[in-house]
């Protein structure tokens, strides 16, 4: 998968390097997600900016921790072939993906995690998203969806963030 990563109002940091890692793993364990032809782009950004974004695509009026914005179905998605046709072929947009500092930074706070941990985790969520998984389905998908998170920070060498303790 090709990244196009925007870094805007977010601290000194190897986020580029951080997301590419993040996408490499998410594709061992979402195999659909490894077709070197899909293009995601990832927005590091503020609260305000994803406030907006969230009211005019969801129609909340506050700021959340990550956005997706898928542009394949999953049934288009599973179905595509990565070795169809010359290495020529244009790249598929897969979809975006933008992430709020003050929120990411609040939430690893409150958890008593590190920043980059809690935004590995919120970039691998996101390429979930993307790849068509939906917590807010069913409990049973909320919950294949959150052992394929955990599965994926695995081997990114970070802790089960819904068994990590939370700062008090």
């Amino acid at each position: 998968m090709e990244l196009e990563i925007d870094i805007e109002d977010w601290p000194e940091g190897d986020w580029e390097d951080l997301t590419a890692s993040a996408a490499l793993a998410t594709a061992q364990v979402a195999t659909e997600l490894a077709n070197p032809r899909l293009v995601t782009s990832v927005l590091f950004t503020d609260d305000e900016t994803i406030q907006t974004l969230n009211m005019d695509w969801r129609d909340k009026d506050q700021p959340t921790n990550v956005l997706s914005f898928p542009m394949l179905e999953r049934t288009d998605l599973i179905h595509l072939d990565p070795d169809e046709g010359p290495p020529e072929m244009p790249p598929i947009p897969l979809g975006d993906i933008a992430i709020a500092h003050g929120v990411c930074a609040r939430e690893a706070a409150e958890k008593n995690i590190s920043m980059r941990d809690h935004t590995a985790h919120l970039i691998v969520h996101g390429l979930l998203h993307l790849a068509g998984y939906d917590h807010e389905i069913s409990d049973a998908d909320a919950e294949a969806m959150e052992e394929m998170e955990v599965k994926v920070l695995a081997l990114l060498s970070i802790a089960n963030p819904y068994t990590a303790i939370t700062a008090e």
